[in-house]
């Protein structure tokens, strides 16, 4: 595959990321758009020099020209969304948080493996450069015996309709709490013998701020908290008996500071990026030009792993979703 041909299916705000993304790279190009409406995808198509707008999702799922289609639709539809693509053949690459819950995500990958075609979540901090810099860090032992880690992310951002609303899956977890999820999952992986939790619920009866404990095989703890009600600090810290690792955003990397308990400081500066979102498409790239179902860096199992976290935890807060 010389160049990656991308269709986007949608045409809000993260699409609109997405496709300034792939414009700044070498071996992508999105050839297509689709949305609700022809109006809506020939503005966006219009706009980022798009050769091809459909005015429905199922005529872009159609196309056969594309290598990949990105799914950039609300959490609520993203289970219908992959089946449309899946069903017609298509290669997928779906925003977090994958689908609604497990129970989705189960199917979206059976159905995706009968079809022989490739997906992948796209949760961009699994493919950034920084996560893999980190990986190499603790593995180091420069910090000594890891005891914990504390990681958070919050924005003011309940205003926004598709995260007020249950029936769009809305709430802070899924959002927000998908990134303090995966940022312990990559430091300290999947062996959680217990989970404690609480959360504050807004008017329509999802988590606006919530607060997670996991307790690991080995003792160790993971401090996690989101919330849409405020603008948190963003930072994984990750303690051991020698020093800290301070991950600065775990969103987005904005660099990865080793502190020392002698007072010794080390930088790892983040590499210049277009937006971020360039990793998941080169990494989809090169999965699918070798053939592969899935990417190394998020594993289909791995997206089950934290859609059942994540579904345990609304059913520790009575919160679940009017389409379930």
């Amino acid at each position: 595959m010389e160049k990656l041909r991308m269709g986007i299916l949608g045409s809000g705000i993260i699409a609109h990321t997405m496709a300034r993304t792939v414009a700044g790279m070498e071996n992508a190009v999105v050839a297509a758009v689709g949305s609700r409406n022809l109006e809506s995808a020939q503005r966006f198509a219009d706009e980022f020099g798009i050769e091809k707008a459909y005015g429905s999702y199922e005529q872009l799922a159609q196309d056969a020209a594309l290598d990949l289609i990105y799914i950039a639709t609300p959490h609520s539809r993203h289970f219908e969304d992959c089946m449309l693509c899946i069903e017609n053949g298509r290669n997928v690459l779906c925003e977090k948080a994958f689908t609604a819950n497990a129970k989705q995500a189960e199917k979206v990958f059976e159905a995706a493996e009968k079809k022989g075609v490739f997906i992948t979540e796209a949760i961009w901090t699994r493919f950034m450069p920084q996560r893999f810099v980190l990986d190499e860090i603790i593995k180091s032992g420069v910090v000594g015996d890891i005891s914990s880690l504390t990681a958070d992310l919050g924005y003011s951002s309940e205003h926004i309709e598709r995260l007020r609303k249950p029936e769009l899956a809305g709430g802070a977890l899924l959002d927000l709490g998908v990134y303090a999820i995966n940022f312990a999952l990559m430091a300290f992986g999947g062996d959680i013998k217990e989970t404690i939790s609480c959360c504050t619920k807004n008017e329509f009866g999802v988590d606006r701020s919530n607060c997670i404990i996991f307790r690991y095989a080995d003792g160790r703890l993971a401090v996690l908290h989101s919330s849409m009600a405020a603008n948190l600090d963003r930072r994984g810290i990750i303690y051991g008996s020698k020093g800290r690792i301070e991950f600065e955003n775990i969103n987005n990397c904005e660099g990865i500071t080793v502190i020392l308990n002698d007072g010794s400081t080390k930088r790892f500066d983040t590499p210049k990026q277009i937006t971020g979102y360039e990793y998941e498409v080169e990494a989809s790239r090169r999965a699918i030009a070798q053939g592969k179902r899935e990417c190394d860096e998020m594993p289909h199992a791995e997206s089950i792993k934290v859609m059942k976290i994540m579904d345990g935890l609304r059913e520790q807060w009575g919160i679940r979703y009017p389409f379930e």
